[in-house]
């Protein structure tokens, strides 16, 4: 938006406030919340995964500043599906409230409580079904069972008494799901009957035209790629995509090839959704990594995770030659997923270094072995068609992604002043029907750094950036304060730099110089001198080496 918006005001008794605090303008982070009549209800609590240009960032959160102090307020957290942009970041919600309610559908929430058991929180769940429907405070929900790339997704329903709303969560409309689980077209149509005053409907892929390939057109290509690989066969897939470690176990069994999980998530999320029979396993065809290692090279299929080109995955450190699996000419991998943006350079990066070793890389790129999990703009027309909203707030990817959303609604004829593109923070109030926007909430990342959450800032990132891309000077010098004689120095040293320290030989006389001319203009203070330090260091580095390090330095009274 290009004017700034003040922050919301109180809101009015029978008014429906939405406020996105993820999701919005970026693929991950999901998070929405809706207020009425001083009740909170969540849908979603997803986590972003960091770009390479914030080095040592685990994890990014959504922003629970205006919930934070709120929290007695919150009837429930209502799960879509199980993915970790979904339901990532929960636990750090839990921590802050330990009893919030979730809901979700069965596989959902026993992927939440293994995540949440790493936290030691033991949570409050209600398991939820397609055609269910719950009262919450002043909330009556809806689930309607719609199809994407993890079995068990649900699209949700909210009525209020300031009107209705939709939110899809991620969705597709596969019309040969590899579960039978078909997006409930009927259920929108009734719903629609009703009446819907606003639609949040998944923008990931609406900006491609047409429609998502289907789910079981990967299969054959599977099959096909395993069968021929000579040697050994990496598949790389998301540690929660039960429909693609299907079809992988599928194609090996039908190859007479045992198959190893890789990855303490994949095994993790694995089991759960083989106990609760969403997964099924082959007689015989899973084994663990020392029975796989035992095994002929061409009777042996890793699926791993790392499709993202994350340092730390199993995939990653296979590149980096740091796996006991040492990947070598005649390996075939197979990178299972889509690119999330801003993931790209990591991933080809791993792609690469796979290559040098000798593999062979198939991904999305060069053969048919992925489709995504997301409506396509022929879809979501025909999700508008059906279901005829009122209003739209396009949710669920970056800005081209909602304005291509955007559009779809005006095309399919929702009124242009009810199609509103929001920001992360935006709020949303529905009244008697009618959506406006009533101000803007200001909203950051939280990094998870190791084991602090919201301790990094955006001012240590850039700090972090300067030391990988530029490189680190530190200056000792011991001064009379007085005089501003150099008793002890100036040592330079420096890392990430320059080979060698005798570069700074030229700049060790000008530093003397600077530090004598301050104290004649009056200079007594020690950070004052330490200011001077630091500019004519910067200034030289800048002139003579065109780079821009950071200059820590250190100056004592001698």
């Amino acid at each position: 938006m290009a004017e700034k918006l003040p922050e919301p005001g109180r809101l009015a008794p029978g008014t429906l406030r939405i406020v996105p605090l993820g999701g919005l303008g970026e693929v991950g982070r999901n998070m929405t919340v809706f207020e009425i009549d001083g009740k909170l209800l969540i849908v979603d609590c997803g986590v972003l995964f960091p770009e390479t240009d914030q080095p040592g960032v685990d994890l990014i959160l959504p922003d629970f500043g205006p919930i934070r102090d709120r929290l007695d307020d919150v009837l429930a957290v209502v799960l879509t599906h199980g993915h970790e942009d979904h339901i990532g970041a929960v636990p750090y919600l839990l921590r802050l409230k330990r009893d919030i309610p979730l809901l979700g559908s069965a596989l959902t929430l026993a992927f939440v409580e293994a995540k949440l058991q790493e936290h030691r929180i033991k949570p409050y769940t209600h398991v939820v079904k397609e055609g269910g429907t719950e009262q919450l405070g002043p909330f009556a929900l809806e689930f309607v069972a719609v199809n994407h790339s993890i079995p068990d997704a649900l699209a949700v329903a909210i009525r209020t008494a300031a009107g209705s709303v939709l939110h899809t969560g991620d969705f597709k409309m596969d019309q040969l799901p590899l579960d039978d689980r078909l997006t409930d077209l009927r259920a929108f149509a009734r719903l629609g009957e009703q009446g819907i005053d606003l639609f949040l409907a998944d923008s990931t892929n609406a900006d491609v035209p047409g429609f998502t390939p289907l789910e079981r057109s990967i299969g054959p290509v599977l099959d096909d790629v395993i069968r021929r690989a000579p040697r050994r066969v990496v598949v790389a897939s998301f540690s929660s995509h039960v429909h693609r470690v299907q079809q992988v176990l599928d194609a090996a069994h039908k190859n007479g090839r045992k198959v190893a999980l890789l990855g303490r998530s994949m095994v993790r999320n694995m089991g759960i959704a083989a106990e609760l029979g969403y997964l099924k396993v082959p007689q015989d065809v899973l084994v663990d990594l020392k029975q796989a290692e035992k095994l002929p090279d061409d009777r042996v299929v890793y699926m791993s995770t790392g499709s993202q080109g994350e340092p730390m995955a199993v995939l990653s450190r296979m590149a980096n030659l740091e796996h006991s699996i040492e990947i070598g000419e005649g390996d075939t991998v197979i990178l299972a997923s889509s690119l999330i943006p801003g993931n790209e350079n990591s991933v080809y990066r791993v792609i690469n270094g796979l290559t040098k070793l000798g593999a062979t890389v198939v991904h999305k790129g060069n053969a048919k072995v992925h489709v995504s999990g997301h409506a396509a703009a022929g879809e979501l027309m025909y999700a508008y068609n059906i279901l005829k909203p009122k209003g739209a707030l396009p949710v669920h990817g970056e800005v081209r992604h909602q304005v291509a959303n955007a559009q779809i609604a005006k095309d399919t004829g929702v009124p242009e002043d009810r199609v509103i593109i929001a920001e992360n923070g935006t709020a949303v109030d529905l009244k008697a029907g009618v959506p406006r926007v009533a101000g803007q909430y200001d909203l950051g990342f939280v990094y998870v750094d190791g084991s602090s959450v919201g301790a990094i800032t955006d001012a240590d990132l850039k700090d972090r950036r300067i030391l990988a891309e530029e490189g680190f000077i530190s200056i000792f010098v011991a001064v009379d304060p007085a005089t501003g004689r150099c008793v002890v120095g100036p040592e330079i040293h420096a890392r990430g730099f320059a080979e060698d320290d005798e570069v700074f030989e030229k700049v060790r006389p000008q530093i003397v110089d600077a530090l004598r001319e301050a104290a004649e203009n009056g200079t007594k203070d020690l950070h004052a001198y330490r200011q001077v330090v630091r500019r004519t260091v910067g200034r030289w580095v800048n002139t003579k080496h065109r780079r821009r390090p950071m200059i820590v330095p250190v100056v004592v009274a001698a």
